[in-house]
């Protein structure tokens, strides 16, 4: 299989992490985002990371846009052999506050986003019986939170027909794959270029992860078989407390998740990116790097299960041992 990689939303965030991530592992990269500025800086990182990279300036909220960049990626770099769909719009801000405007660009965004992407990279893979889309999702798809009420509608819609997808390559016993990863709380630009109607300045609700953390989950599920791949302990917590105790999460949440969303200082204001790009080169990294983690034991842990299962077995034979003994 080629190594060819499709990040949408790759110009900055955890887009632009995965980007990078592809690149030092030997992919060349096709980078799908609107900001034109975000996009030359992240196609110059990975030709010097040795890669090829093509720069395509796409909404992908228009489906005929996204295929049309499909096209040119594969023209110019070859065959696609991974899809990850990562780009996003969002609006920080009580459901009863948002516009009919505002929900639909974020669901178009968001959510449909996805569904493009998804059908430009199976428009491809199937005939070929080969390929993988990897979806970038949220333990927000399995838990919602307050503040977020349609990227939380995105994210779960993400996970339901990404479900569906799965059974139909399943029934046509293809080769194509579709995954899922879920991540935690991630310092990234979003929470400076998002539109926010809060009192104060918007966080994601800690713990705080960095991209590269989530970038190298991406690569494991994009290369392993996984169904779905969570990310960080508090996206366990949060997607099995949804299974078991989701009445008391409403309430908890209810308490807590205005605040966990917000901290000191006044909200700037500002449009936000939500209908245009904002200009300039925002990176991968948001305003969170004291307080962010760069490392995960859990997921150390869920992509290492040989060695920790290897380790259990040898712990329990020297009990067992040391008990024979005495």
């Amino acid at each position: 299989m080629s190594k060819v990689a499709v990040v949408t939303g790759a110009s900055a965030g955890v887009g632009r992490a995965v980007v990078r991530e592809y690149a030092r592992n030997g992919y060349d990269v096709g980078l799908i985002a609107r900001g034109t500025e975000g996009l030359e800086a992240a196609r110059r990182e990975v030709e010097a990371l040795g890669r090829r990279a093509v720069a395509v300036p796409t909404d992908v909220a228009d489906a005929d846009a996204v295929d049309r960049a499909a096209e040119r990626i594969e023209t110019e770099l070859g065959e696609i052999a991974v899809w990850t769909n990562v780009a996003f719009s969002n609006v920080f801000a009580e459901f009863t506050e948002l516009t009919p405007a505002e929900y639909q660009r974020i669901t178009d965004v968001t959510y449909l986003g996805y569904v493009w992407g998804t059908m430009s990279a199976l428009k491809r893979m199937l005939p070929r019986n080969r390929g993988v889309v990897v979806q970038i999702g949220s333990a927000l798809a399995y838990r919602s939170i307050p503040l977020q009420a349609a990227y939380c509608g995105a994210k779960s819609a993400i996970r339901g027909f990404t479900d569906s997808i799965r059974c139909e390559l399943h029934h046509r016993k293809s080769k194509v794959r579709i995954t899922m990863v879920q991540l935690p709380a991630v310092n990234t630009p979003q929470f400076t270029w998002c539109r926010s109607k809060l009192p104060r300045k918007a966080q994601p609700v800690p713990p705080i992860y960095q991209p590269e953390v989530i970038a190298r989950g991406v690569l494991y599920a994009a290369e392993h078989e996984r169904r779905e791949l969570w990310i960080g302990w508090s996206a366990v917590e949060a997607i099995i407390g949804q299974k078991l105790i989701p009445g008391l999460l409403d309430r908890y949440l209810g308490a807590t998740g205005y605040d966990s969303q917000q901290y000191d200082g006044s909200n700037p204001g500002g449009p936000g990116n939500l209908d245009t790009p904002l200009p300039g080169d925002f990176g991968a990294h948001g305003a969170f790097d004291a307080r962010a983690r760069t490392w995960s034991s859990q997921l150390w842990v869920t992509t290492h299960r040989g060695w920790v299962a290897a380790a259990l077995v040898a712990t329990a034979a020297l009990g067992i041992s040391a008990a024979a003994r005495r």
